[in-house]
């Protein structure tokens, strides 16, 4: 009976992870490195280099970007680059889509959300993470460029944490690509506004990202001096 109301008293795993402190905490640790391991276990037997594909959950497959994120992830393919998306739906699964159709490397890196990421059936390679910040690193250590598709929230974390981990010289430089001058130009405008404006970055950071309208440009960012890892 003790040991009943003994369990009845120990917490489990709350929907907001960063505010749980229960005494589970350091168990936790291991399955935070179980996931680096299959991660790092995973994509380091890659041997091509990899674009990372971010893009928004929520894009319909009629939408005009669908079809773009599909035929940038083919040429990079093309190009002897293979994919890596976030392996959800939308403009994920549409780089997921492109990268399968020309028998490419399509790695997905899929995570646990409370609505909208159902994993795709076109990553060849899926791999499935709990922890933001685990697959942040996967991302971040086996990419040799980024293509960010019009997004949203999680799409400008990947795009900001690119730049500040280049700016910074955490990584080695590589291509950043924005695809669509009307959906990114009023960012970009900002950017050189007010962050510049204010002196918070310099003129070179505005150099560390191109924007593109067209498949042919995207795909031509990737054609030289990339670091092929």
């Amino acid at each position: 009976m003790m040991e009943c109301l003994e369990r009845r008293k120990i917490q489990r795993e709350g929907k907001y992870q960063l505010e749980n402190t229960v005494v589970g905490d350091s168990w936790r640790m291991f399955r935070i490195l179980g996931e680096f391991v299959e991660g790092f276990d995973t994509m380091s037997a890659v041997n091509i280099p990899l674009v990372a594909m971010f893009g928004s959950a929520r894009t319909s497959r009629d939408n005009k970007y669908y079809k773009i994120a599909e035929q940038i992830a083919a040429g990079l393919v093309e190009q002897g680059y293979g994919v890596v998306t976030g392996g959800g739906p939308g403009l994920m699964e549409a780089a997921n889509k492109g990268a399968a159709a020309r028998d490419g490397l399509s790695v997905g890196l899929n995570i646990s959300l409370p609505h909208e990421q159902q994993p795709n059936i076109y990553a060849n390679v899926p791999l499935h993470f709990k922890y933001f910040f685990v697959r942040k690193v996967i991302f971040m250590k086996y990419s040799s460029g980024v293509v960010c598709m019009p997004g949203g929230l999680g799409t400008l974390d990947e795009l900001f944490e690119s730049l500040t981990l280049i700016q910074t010289e955490r990584i080695r430089p590589f291509p950043i690509v924005l695809v669509g001058r009307d959906f990114w130009s009023g960012l970009v405008d900002w950017i050189r506004d007010k962050l510049l404006g204010y002196g918070n970055i310099s003129e070179e950071d505005l150099a560390l990202f191109s924007v593109v309208d067209d498949v042919d440009s995207a795909v031509a960012a990737f054609a030289c001096g990339i670091n092929r890892k």
